[in-house]
């Protein structure tokens, strides 16, 4: 096959359908993914690590399994970019930091090795911002360079949109799976908060820390996401739990209609104004199908209780790196790690107690709605120099709902602008049902 057929392109679910049959090789489909590297690449800059030859070794060794008549596994040949925070025991995994500059795992991340159980070929490791939190690496948004691609899971949002990668791996914390993906108009999947073991991944704030992926397909991120769910027994958020089909929850007409919850959050006034007319007219658009909802009062504080928990927890995981070399860390992150140092027990207890609390809150929308209807971030993308605002995120990663960015609207720069989807937690494939209604009917379908 010629290296302009452009298989870098295919949705993940044709790819792996087609790497099945032998329509297709992983070698093949790995040369053109790289040879996309090749062209857009040194604009982009999306990968942290990537070693062609050992990228094609890979894939080629899933095709000798083919050949031998092997069972293959479910995402067999796939290529997938994985986020530098995520251990790797082949590839250098460095966490965007001169600190761990060189550092070789010894063992694949729990999420890794469920990709590799599942035949999928690690292609390379994505940018991240340094240390997962503010400070922008070195890449660019694709649909143009001098904006930010969103952080903190930059490289693997990038990657996927400028087709150098049929889907990547990324992390959320605060916004850094929902917001890149905004940014890079690509779809960006956080399932339900302990349903991905974090195993081999760098730690922030294990309250608050959770796994996503990005597609170009509503079905490319739910089939491997569902193959990314697992019990770890490392993980105490993880539980035992059955292997969701969240692909066929995807492709799923509902059983009726699903009726949304538009919620503009306490945080609204902060949406440019392009993103709350965008908004209205889908509102208008949607019209029975939609109520707009206020959330309680006290859900305004919820964004200083994200902050009190995670910049507790980013201190106490972070301390070595806080002892060894705090003046080689962006003045950001040093006074996130200063304010974390400065909590006190009682803060944070009180803080943390409020999980549970707002999370039931917000659970009683879900009985009269399917989804809730909010953007995903402010407006389109800023310039380089910043990863953007991760606030729209911030309530419902902090209660570890299911989210989805679905990028259906533009801004009138050009550039994606998202919206966000968000379920209860452990709705993922009523999320996904309901998220495959919306797309369909905003198309006119």
């Amino acid at each position: 096959m010629s290296h302009n057929s452009n298989l870098n392109l295919l949705a993940a679910t044709d790819a792996v359908d087609a790497l099945r049959d032998g329509a297709i090789s992983a070698e093949q489909l790995m040369t053109d993914c790289l040879a996309r590297v090749r062209e857009v690449d040194a604009q982009v800059q999306a990968w942290a690590h990537l070693d062609p030859e050992h990228a094609l070794a890979r894939a080629r060794a899933r095709d000798d399994v083919r050949k031998q008549g092997q069972t293959l596994g479910p995402l067999h040949g796939l290529p997938v970019g994985v986020k530098d925070i995520i251990d790797t025991a082949d590839m250098p995994t460095e966490d965007g930091t001169v600190l761990h500059a060189g550092r070789l795992p010894v063992a694949d991340a729990a999420v890794v090795t469920l990709l590799r159980a599942a035949g999928a070929v690690v292609m390379g490791k994505t940018v991240t911002t340094e240390l997962a939190t503010y400070a922008p690496g070195k890449t660019r948004n694709p649909h143009h360079v001098d904006h930010t691609p969103g952080g903190s899971s930059s490289g693997s949002a990038a990657a996927v949109a400028a087709g150098m990668v049929p889907v990547a791996i990324g992390s959320q914390t605060n916004g850094s799976v929902i917001r890149p993906a905004a940014y890079c108009g690509v779809f960006g999947f956080k399932p339900t908060f302990g349903l991905i073991p974090r195993t081999g991944v760098l730690k922030l704030a294990p309250s608050l820390d959770q796994l996503g992926v990005f597609g170009r397909t509503l079905e490319d991120v739910a089939l491997v996401a569902q193959h990314l769910v697992g019990y770890d027994d490392s993980d105490p958020a993880t539980r035992p739990v059955a292997r969701p089909d969240w692909l066929s929850a995807s492709l799923e007409e509902p059983p009726m209609a699903p009726t949304f919850a538009f919620i503009r959050t306490p945080v609204w006034d902060r949406a440019e104004a392009e993103t709350q007319e965008a908004f209205a007219e889908i509102v208008t658009a949607l019209g029975a199908r939609v109520e707009e909802l206020e959330l309680p009062g006290s859900s305004a504080q919820t964004w200083d209780w994200h902050r009190t928990v995670m910049e507790a927890e980013m201190a106490a995981h972070l301390e070595a790196e806080w002892e060894r070399g705090r003046e080689r860390l962006s003045p950001s992150l040093q006074a996130q790690l200063a304010r974390g140092h400065a909590i006190t027990a009682l803060e944070y207890q009180k803080a943390r107690a409020r999980i549970p609390m707002i999370h039931d809150a917000l659970s009683e929308i879900f009985q009269q709605c399917d989804a809730i209807l909010t953007p995903a971030v402010t407006g389109t993308a800023p310039l380089a120099d910043s990863t953007g605002d991760p606030l729209f995120c911030t309530l419902w990663t902090f209660c570890g709902m299911p989210a989805l960015n679905l990028p259906v609207m533009k801004g009138g720069n050009g550039l994606p602008l998202g919206m966000q989807l968000v379920g209860p937690r452990h709705g993922d494939a009523r999320l996904l049902r309901a998220a495959r209604w919306l797309i369909n009917a905003l198309a006119g379908n």
